[in-house]
């Protein structure tokens, strides 16, 4: 009997189970899909000598991530590559905005479209210098990061925290403007907001839109040399090294629930498999509650309040093997890892709009990635393994183009949406289409049934929205791997701090589970504390952010 039972072999069940492994417990994963991965894959499905990431693809969370560094994959053959520069930005009239690897060269190209947004960016980049650091440990520690938030609010102190705070929930049309006088710095912002489910008008997109820029800033937007599968490989090349097991091609349709503890789970074959100490689901949230577990196992305010878990946008996507180098019309964009392609922040804006209406984008903003500029093994010389990924919404009720989309996503659909894909390219690299050797198209529901986290192609695990962060994810008075059913804890991006390539919610619910700790029990402390409090009118004692803090 394995001391743990990981449900789901993509990246934050891998580090759980490598965790749990370093701890000493034995660990057997297992994964419905017939590899492991989850949406940290890549193949030659588009042409035999191309290699294509099939979800994603450029990992700045992953190179900043102190999880992953600690693994040390790099002792198990895990190498990462750079583009020369990290994204673009074209414009129609051939000028680009460009995050380069130094913020020199950065804020040199941002002076260029107007006076003064150089010294602006490097002020940003201070502002990082100075906090980033904290940011990220608490980021990629439990809800509440007790340390790393006494840190940084120490730092903030000394450094007009109100007026960061502020900066922090600007929407990011609002940072960008009281940032950047030219329209360079506001569309690397705003773009890198897009990464997520956040539109420019939204409270919080300016804090996402600047931690994304940053990181590229930092870290850059680095990619596993030879394929995403690599770093797939080296997480279960380390786990298999201590003793781990992956079983592939085994579906889990229940976690066994026996007097409010997880006790195994049960896989689509009929196969018990028992767990001595710990059940981890990296399982999207609405597949678990309800779904694994049977909803009599869960408080009934818990089950109400799942109601409310909201997805991130849809994701279509299309890969294409090319036989040159996009022609782009904008030099700069020639040497970028990815590249954004919206007509500037309105059409971000304009995109953005479309999809909250149930409208499929007339002119979708593309993030376009240009593998082999990355890493020269992707594909022969002077070629280019290339893909793009756009946003569309759950529910469709109409079409602002002309192709009467519905959402059926049948071959016709399909073809339809990845033809208005390229010609968004198309409008800033002429001649793009004539360099399509084969291509390759996944619609959302071909993603979900690659991955049966990505709902719908959804790619974060749930919103990023700040309705649905920090103590509100999964759902209000979480934030923890925890669950309320012993023994039991949420290891995936529906999880604090959510999506992006970290590794942060597989090692959180790994270390809950080394603890043994239940959702109930952290609430039961929580609220005798209250009741001290109550009674004393003074803190009921810190003992819980003491405990948490060692996470």
């Amino acid at each position: 009997m394995p001391d743990a039972v990981v449900i789901g072999a993509g990246p934050n069940g891998l580090v759980a189970a490598n965790v749990l492994a370093d701890a000493g417990w034995t660990v057997e994963v297992l994964e419905a899909q017939p590899e492991p991965g989850g949406a940290v894959r890549s193949d030659r499905g588009v042409h035999p000598d191309y290699v294509s990431d099939l979800f994603s693809a450029f990992y700045p969370l992953a190179a900043a991530s102190p999880v992953l560094d600690r693994l040390r994959l790099h002792e198990h053959g895990l190498r990462w590559s750079h583009a020369p520069s990290v994204l673009a930005h074209p414009l129609s009239d051939g000028r680009c905005a460009v995050l380069e690897r130094r913020a020199a060269d950065t804020a040199a190209g941002l002076d260029g479209f107007a006076a003064g947004d150089g010294a602006a960016w490097r002020g940003l980049c201070g502002v990082w210098d100075r906090l980033g650091p904290d940011i990220l440990g608490s980021l990629f520690t439990p809800f509440p990061p007790v340390r790393s938030a006494a840190r940084l609010a120490a730092r903030l102190r000394g450094a007009g925290g109100l007026r960061f705070a502020r900066t922090m929930l600007l929407p990011v049309r609002r940072l960008g403007e009281e940032e950047f006088r030219g329209e360079a710095g506001r569309l690397l912002l705003a773009g890198n907001a897009l990464h997520a489910d956040l539109p420019p008008e939204a409270a919080g997109s300016g804090g996402f839109g600047w931690l994304m820029s940053m990181l590229g800033q930092s870290y850059g937007f680095p990619v596993a040399t030879g394929g995403a599968g690599e770093l797939t490989a080296a997480l279960v090349r380390r786990l298999r090294a201590r003793g781990g097991a992956v079983r592939c091609g085994e579906r889990v349709v229940e976690v066994v629930v026996r007097s409010g503890r997880a006790v195994a789970v049960r896989t689509a074959g009929g196969e018990t498999v028992p767990a001595g100490r710990a059940v981890l689901a990296d399982v999207a949230v609405p597949d678990l509650y309800g779904g694994l577990v049977d909803e009599r196992h869960l408080p009934g305010r818990f089950v109400r309040d799942l109601r409310g878990f909201q997805w991130d946008f849809a994701t279509f996507k299309v890969d294409w093997a090319l036989d040159g180098r996009v022609p782009w019309t904008a030099a700069g964009a020639s040497t970028a890892g990815t590249v954004h392609l919206a007509d500037g922040v309105d059409g971000l804006t304009r995109f953005a709009a479309q999809i909250a209406t149930g409208q499929v984008p007339d002119r979708p903003f593309a993030l376009f990635g240009q593998m082999t500029t990355a890493d020269a093994s992707r594909s022969p010389a002077g070629t280019e393994s290339a893909w793009a990924y756009t946003h569309v919404p759950h529910e469709i009720k109409g079409d602002a183009g002309d192709d009467g989309l519905t959402g059926a996503w049948d071959a016709r659909e399909q073809e339809a949406m990845a033809d208005r894909v390229e010609a968004q390219v198309e409008r800033y690299a002429p001649g793009f289409r004539s360099r399509i050797l084969a291509r390759r198209v996944l619609a959302p529901p071909t993603l979900q049934s690659m991955n049966a986290n990505l709902h719908g192609g959804a790619i974060n695990g749930g919103t990023t929205a700040i309705h649905q962060q920090l103590f509100f994810r999964p759902v209000p008075g979480t934030g923890r791997p925890e669950t309320p059913v012993r023994g039991l804890y949420l290891a995936s991006a529906g999880a604090h701090p959510g999506g992006g390539v970290h590794g942060a919610p597989g090692a959180n619910a790994a270390r809950a589970a080394l603890r043994g700790r239940s959702l109930g029990g952290v609430l039961s402390r929580t609220q005798r504390a209250v009741s001290r409090r109550d009674r004393s009118g003074r803190s009921g004692g810190s003992g819980e952010h003491t405990d948490s803090s060692r996470s």
